[in-house]
């Protein structure tokens, strides 16, 4: 009987950015509720941030009473406030290494956000930068989907051979959606507790175990 081969680590990690490279949580309550007063919506009170880190991003659209027709012009108010603000955000410690781990692996690296790809470059820098692929950006809120689907049309890589890394329950979504295996980091935008209960293929508590995932 020939037993069972191990299962082969994936070829391609496809992280989303903020909450998971980039520790930009602290930086996003503080420009939240002047957003809100510009746009019209909900703000949030200092009591609230915990709890509504525990819902998925529909609930919290709901809760925030921000109409969907709306969320195009806040994303991009959001980046133009960030990339004025830019030396505001920093990678969390231990992702230089990870990246220069992977890369040194042979995985592929590749980054999919809402955010700009001009930010997303101050952030990592120069070395960091050469080190990803391939870069999608812009995905509206519901839109990683497809720009997953665009990341691995333009690498030539199946599904199956690929892991995506985020910290909100909508990246677990979007990697279910086009067949990609999914990882959840616990010191992002979502607690914990409502990552784990969409059962991720992968949870991460901290970042160098992240590397484990793409360890022959």
């Amino acid at each position: 009987m020939i037993p069972p081969q191990p299962p082969t680590p994936p070829r391609l990690v496809i992280f989303d950015f903020d909450g998971t490279l980039a520790d930009s949580f602290p930086w996003f309550v503080s420009v939240l509720n002047g957003v809100a007063a510009r746009y019209g919506f909900r703000p949030v009170r200092p009591e609230e941030q915990e709890r509504l880190r525990g819902c998925d991003t529909r609930s919290l659209l709901r809760h925030l009473r921000v109409p969907l027709w709306k969320l195009p012009f806040i994303a991009r108010h959001m980046r133009a406030l960030m990339a004025s603000d830019i030396n505001a955000i920093a990678l969390f410690d231990g992702v230089p290494d990870l990246l220069r781990t992977l890369h040194a692996r042979g995985v592929v690296i590749a980054v999919v956000s809402s955010n700009s790809p001009d930010n997303i470059r101050r952030v990592l820098g120069p070395d960091l930068s050469a080190l990803v692929t391939h870069l999608a950006c812009g995905a509206s809120l519901f839109g990683k989907p497809a720009k997953f689907r665009q990341v691995l049309r333009a690498l030539t890589i199946p599904p199956h051979h690929a892991l995506a890394i985020g910290d909100e329950t909508r990246d677990i979504e979007a990697a279910r959606r086009v067949g990609i295996a999914c990882g959840a980091v616990t010191w992002g935008y979502a607690s914990a507790d409502a990552l784990a209960a969409r059962r991720p293929d992968h949870m991460f508590d901290r970042v160098e175990r992240i590397a484990d995932a793409f360890r022959l």
